[in-house]
């Protein structure tokens, strides 16, 4: 193929139909075809109809039809389509030599390798030397647009042209003109492979370049007056300016097409065989790399859009991060009755616990509390009030979570965040033996001794209790309100947790404690008067009471025997005190307010208007209950009735009836 002649404009694709018959449509222009002039054609490709609308386009349809962004979605479909072995195998080179030609294959495809480089290379000589140094000569001459916004927009495509023009298109032109001396290219493109990946940085700034381009072409006249007249040239070939972009991006799987087709129709024997597949094989890893700035430059985009959603917070924006999940849960409130809206982001260093702001102006959310990955556990909650739920605990904050669409999102959630949690445990060869503790019908709300301080603990909710959990006084709204002991979460008075510590998951500032946690924490040994006083009869904590019980629910309290008790108590009747049954406020209380020595009782049905309800009687005493089921009250009556025989554990039919 001689050389480019003005009026002439070569096909980027040529040998290649699948590829060269492609119709690229503009947005508001008729489909086109690319690369192609009238009468063009290549063997095996359609020519296209005389009567169809090949004429030059306007200057009024190529403003209307101006460039527009390379979406980020095709930027992608791209990329998987350029590293799809399928699509490689499919458009491999299916050219025939022409009537009467004997030349051998392989010299055929260095001939096709040829002829789409010097097609290349004029394309790279509109990029460069029309589209580039018009722009940069009206920005230097009218000033209306600044010259750095050229020079973005091109980046580094003058490298890439001085590389092909005056280096790759020459050798390949010198190899095909020895051929018969010196048949083979694999050395050559050896030497050459690895300044392909320059391509890199020019596939980095694609994006930013096409929308950079699409915004100063409405935004300038001058800028799009330059363009419009460009693109409406003949050697343009009816394409926008964001086409010819594209090409640097397509050209080194191009390579690799070839260069496989080449090493397929090498003879065994060739003398570059070896050479050849050893340079296919840097071109490979040249198309990887172009591939991997794909994947970068998507990953980046993402994270900086995901930055503005969050205010761009000085302490969260941090280009190594990669987000791994994100979206909207439920916050588990210790003080109010009903979840609070709340949304996540995961990263693979950090938790960011974020707000939706009322008016969205800028950041569509406020970050409450970050949670660094390196210190977090994880765990589902057993929890009948709040269905699929979890616990996300860490150094700075934690947190009951509710899933909220269903069970399996939550698992997603906790397979995500545990995935995160094993990364950093990986990276940072920690290789910690941490086994979490089996499940049980009731969550553990006390920290280990040894992680007092160390970490935020989980919070009991304030209607899980009706009393101080240290001194099991009644808590009221006037005299003694609730607090919460910031180093093992429990719900206290304000006498028992006059007390102030220094917390290291809280930078070590000092915060009230309870008094078990201020002994523990700095070791001061506490006035007599201030020290626990002896447990009285009724101070069986509910919650232990709970886990080794032989039955436990809520019951509901009628008639007046309960007196101002209320109307609804958490009953328990112990595995270690088998024959009393304790009533509690609230399933997390230290101090039952009832106990009743059931040995000598009658348990007895209620009215029969009501199935529910049966009732506990003795010389003159008389309890009345009732159940939420009938199934759960039969096991009341049967647990009561093996109490009041005398039965204890240990002894036949010794069986668990607990809810």
């Amino acid at each position: 193929m001689g050389p480019l002649h003005p009026g002439e404009t070569w096909c980027v694709t040529a040998g290649n139909p699948q590829v060269c018959c492609l119709l690229l449509r503009t947005p508001g222009a008729a489909p086109r075809v690319h690369g192609l002039e009238a009468g063009h054609h290549h063997p095996g490709c359609r020519p296209p109809s005389p009567t169809g609308p090949w004429d030059k386009p306007t200057v009024e349809e190529a403003v209307e039809s101006g460039p527009r962004t390379v979406s980020r979605r095709y930027l992608s479909s791209l990329k998987n389509k350029l590293s799809s072995r399928d699509w490689r195998k499919s458009c491999q080179a299916r050219t025939c030599p022409g009537p009467g030609t004997q030349e051998p294959e392989e010299k055929r495809i260095v001939q096709e390798l040829l002829e789409t480089e010097q097609a290349y290379v004029a394309r790279l000589h509109l990029l460069d030397q029309v589209f580039f140094q018009e722009l940069l000569k009206e920005a230097r001459s009218s000033k209306a647009f600044p010259e750095d916004v050229v020079r973005l927009i091109f980046s580094n495509t003058s490298s890439i042209y001085q590389f092909h023009a005056q280096f790759f298109l020459p050798e390949l032109q010198r190899r095909l003109d020895d051929w018969m001396t010196t048949p083979r290219i694999g050395d050559v493109i050896q030497k050459l492979a690895p300044f392909l990946k320059m391509y890199s940085e020019y596939v980095k700034n694609f994006e930013r370049a096409a929308e950079l381009l699409a915004t100063w072409t409405d935004k300038s006249p001058p800028f799009q007056e330059v363009i419009t007249r460009i693109q409406s040239s003949e050697a343009s070939g009816s394409l926008t300016l964001q086409h010819h972009m594209l090409e640097p991006v397509q050209r080194i799987p191009r390579y690799e097409l070839l260069l496989k087709e080449y090493v397929q129709k090498l003879p065994a024997q060739a003398p570059d065989l070896a050479d050849a597949q050893k340079a296919l094989d840097m071109i490979f890893s040249a198309a990887q790399h172009s591939n991997a700035a794909i994947t970068e430059m998507e990953r980046l985009q993402e994270l900086w859009e995901v930055y503005q959603r969050l205010g761009l917070e000085d302490d969260i924006v941090d280009p190594s991060n990669t987000l791994l999940r994100e979206g909207p849960v439920l916050k588990i409130s210790f003080r109010r009755i009903g979840p609070m809206e709340r949304y996540l982001f995961l990263f693979n260093n950090m938790l960011l616990y974020c707000v939706p702001r009322v008016i969205q102006v800028g950041a569509q959310f406020q970050v409450r509390t970050r949670i660094d990955v390196a210190s977090m556990k994880v765990r589902e909650l057993t929890d009948a009030e709040f269905p699929h739920s979890f616990l996300v605990s860490g150094k700075q904050r934690t947190l009951e979570l509710r899933a909220r669409r269903s069970q399996e999102e939550m698992i997603s959630w906790l397979q995500a965040c545990q995935a995160a949690i094993d990364q950093i445990e990986k990276r940072n060869e920690t290789f910690k033996a941490a086994v979490q503790s089996p499940e049980g019908d009731t969550q553990e709300q006390e920290l280990q001794s040894e992680e007092l301080g160390l970490r935020a603990p989980q919070w009991v909710r304030d209607k899980m209790v009706t009393m101080c959990m240290r001194c099991q006084e009644p808590f009221n709204a006037l005299m003694r309100r609730r607090h919460h002991c910031r180093a093992c979460g429990y719900v206290v008075c304000a006498r028992c947790s006059d007390y102030r510590a220094e917390l290291k998951y809280d930078d070590n500032r000092p915060n009230r404690v309870c008094l078990d946690c201020y002994t523990f924490l700095t070791g001061n040994v506490l006035p007599e008067d201030k020290e626990d006083k002896r447990r009285g009869i009724l101070e069986k904590g509910a919650a232990a009471g709970s886990e080794q019980s032989l039955m436990c629910s809520f019951l509901q309290l009628l008639g007046d025997k309960w007196g101002k008790s209320g109307s609804r108590g958490w009953c328990v009747i112990p595995r270690d005190d088998p024959l009393v049954l304790y009533v509690y406020a609230a399933p997390q209380d230290m101090r039952a307010h009832t106990s009743i020595p059931l040995l000598g009782y009658q348990v007895t049905t209620g009215p029969q208007a009501d199935p529910r309800v049966f009732q506990l009687q003795q010389s003159g005493q008389l309890y009345t209950f009732k159940a939420e089921t009938e199934e759960l009250k039969d096991r009341w009556v049967k647990a009561m009735e093996r109490a009041a025989s005398g039965w204890s554990p240990g002894e036949p039919n010794d069986r668990d009836l607990s809810d």
